[in-house]
């Protein structure tokens, strides 16, 4: 029979102690060697391009030909430039019309979902993402054609209510809620499953001691469902800023006759889409590299804007 003998009590020397110093230095390390490819692909594909955007901006840029400095010369010239204040007030106009029912839609739906009992929940749930998924040449041919001046589902319930048939891609403020309806109609499930996700976090026991205190739905909703919300709140408001402020597909389908300035008088022409117009119609490299810039700084400033006002929002009390 063998006994093991440890090497402490054989009188050998113990195992030498882990190189502390080199162990510190690898837990330092290893969270920016996971964070780094993010950042290198960032760089490669986000920054450089927007630095160089920056540099185009200050050049007559002629893609096959010479490029001439100008210095601030077409930004100054942006200044001037009747179609770019059109541009952007059609930008905010749609951004405005499909952000704010959007995240409205998505709150309300969330809140329902998260308290109404139903049969098959969960697919109800996931068939919200259906529009998110839909292809959006596919959402646009949909509702160009329930929007038709002639023919349209729309123009045909209001002519039954006796209403004349509206022209909603010729006209300034029917274009721009042609664009937000497929814009919100696309976005508020994914949204909504945002805040669903959030909601389910909160424990039911909070809404059960609030309801046995006599708290109504809307006291629920307003003192306990809002302050869950609120960081995703903050979230799903910036990344609709973003995102509105810089749309480009669903305008450039809805006018197929004239796509880059989305009709005979630019009634829905965004930045993005008379950004494109001078580079790859115009050739303008230099001016739509400026556009681009000016579109850049807009997007910081109201999501900034938009973030600031969203977190100085208290719950409401009482």
């Amino acid at each position: 029979m063998t006994t093991s003998i440890s090497p402490t009590k054989a009188g050998l020397p113990p195992a030498p102690p882990v190189d502390a110093a080199r162990r510190g230095f690898t837990e330092i390390i290893a969270p920016y060697a996971y964070i780094t490819p993010f950042f290198v692909i960032f760089a490669v594909f986000g920054l450089i391009p927007l630095l160089f955007t920056f540099y185009v901006a200050l050049f007559d840029w002629n893609p096959i030909g010479e490029h001439v400095f100008v210095g601030l010369d077409n930004f100054s010239g942006l200044l001037g430039d009747t179609r770019f204040w059109n541009a952007a007030r059609n930008t905010v106009s749609i951004w405005l019309l499909s952000t704010v029912p959007q995240l409205l839609i998505a709150l309300v739906l969330a809140h329902m979902l998260n308290h109404v009992r139903l049969r098959l929940a969960v697919f109800f749930r996931m068939t919200m993402l259906v529009p998110y998924i839909t292809s959006v040449a596919a959402t646009a041919i949909v509702f160009a054609q329930m929007f038709d001046r002639d023919y349209g589902l729309l123009n045909w319930l209001l002519s039954l209510m006796g209403f004349e048939h509206i022209d909603f891609n010729q006209s300034v403020m029917g274009s721009h809620v042609l664009i937000a309806v497929m814009v919100t109609w696309r976005w508020f499930g994914y949204t909504a499953l945002l805040y669903l996700a959030s909601l389910q976090a909160v424990p039911r026991a909070i809404y059960e001691a609030a309801a046995v205190d006599g708290a109504g739905g809307v006291r629920q909703f307003l003192h306990i469902s809002l302050p869950a919300l609120r960081p995703v709140i903050v979230f799903t408001i910036v990344t609709s800023t973003i995102g509105g402020l810089q749309i480009f597909t669903e305008p450039l389908l809805i006018n197929r006759g004239t796509p880059n300035i989305c009709g005979p008088i630019r009634q829905c022409q965004t930045l993005t889409l008379f950004l494109f117009e001078q580079g790859f119609t115009q050739f303008k490299f230099g001016y739509a590299a400026a556009i681009g810039v000016a579109l850049f700084v807009m997007v910081v400033a109201l999501a900034g804007l938009n973030y600031f006002l969203s977190t100085r929002i208290r719950p409401v009390k009482g």
